[in-house]
């Protein structure tokens, strides 16, 4: 079984400036990590490669600091990373269509997966739409896979209102949800044994498709007006008194609040 993995790069902190002209997260300098969710992916796919057998490859979009070999530490075989500045600024329609072009540069894949969301962007959709743009069947909110079969996997998906078990043919997508399963730690072994392995790294030049007005900032539908950090703001109180009348005091503060 050879299984795509997607995985992102994110903000390891909160704290981090908007470009106010365009929109888009100043991701230079800012210290980084693979998006959580993309960490049950990965564990997802190292569990049914030992086994079922076959390789697990991980595609990544973003700057050469991408977290290619933090998934090679955890045991991924290859990886595949998507850089460009012409893919910059990309909002969802635009990256799961780069995305979806160098999954088809990347090779032939069984199955791919990817986390349910990113930590930056939380919209939930990319996984889904690369399953379209590739034209394979996809299913989301995966929280348990039930089996591997010949040329199939039967997963359970989280509906709103119920479970849902479904048999999926391959090739297909699914986005799976943080209750799958733990993942493991990286290897410190693993790590210095892929220090050479090299990283196959793609540009919009290796693509099927090379027209720059598909990707990026340019093809991207949906324009950010305005992105701000939350405020944020401690307020403190000092109460003196007795046991009973502070007591009494911070009830009816819950209470004022809603809390109770």
């Amino acid at each position: 079984m050879n299984i795509l993995v997607c995985i992102k790069q994110v903000p390891a902190s909160s704290k981090v400036e908007v470009d106010p002209q365009t929109g888009v997260l100043k991701r230079a300098g800012v210290e980084s990590k693979m998006n959580p969710y993309d960490l049950y992916a990965l564990e997802t796919a190292l569990r049914l490669r030992e086994e079922h057998g076959g390789s697990v490859t991980v595609l990544s979009m973003g700057p050469p600091q991408a977290v290619i070999r933090e998934a090679f530490a955890m045991g991924a075989d290859a990886g595949v990373l998507l850089s460009d500045r012409r893919f910059g600024g990309a909002d969802v329609l635009a990256t799961s269509y780069t995305l979806a072009q160098g999954v088809r540069r990347a090779g032939r894949f069984d199955l791919l997966i990817c986390g349910k969301q990113t930590t930056d962007g939380d919209t939930a959709q990319v996984g889904p739409e690369i399953a379209e743009w590739l034209g394979i069947p996809s299913v989301a909110n995966v929280r348990r896979i039930v089996r591997a079969e010949k040329g199939a996997v039967v997963v359970e998906a989280d509906l709103p209102q119920s479970l849902e078990t479904t048999r999926v043919q391959f090739p297909c997508l699914l986005s799976v949800d943080k209750d799958i399963c733990q993942p493991r730690l990286p290897s410190y072994v693993k790590l210095c044994a892929s220090r050479e392995r090299p990283v196959t790294v793609l540009t919009l030049d290796d693509m099927d498709d090379r027209d720059e007005r598909h990707y990026g900032l340019n093809s991207s539908p949906t324009q950010v007006r305005r992105i701000f950090p939350p405020e944020s703001g401690v307020r403190r109180e000092i109460w003196r008194g007795s046991g009973q009348t502070l007591g009494a005091r911070l009830y009816t503060m819950l209470r004022q609040k809603k809390f109770v």
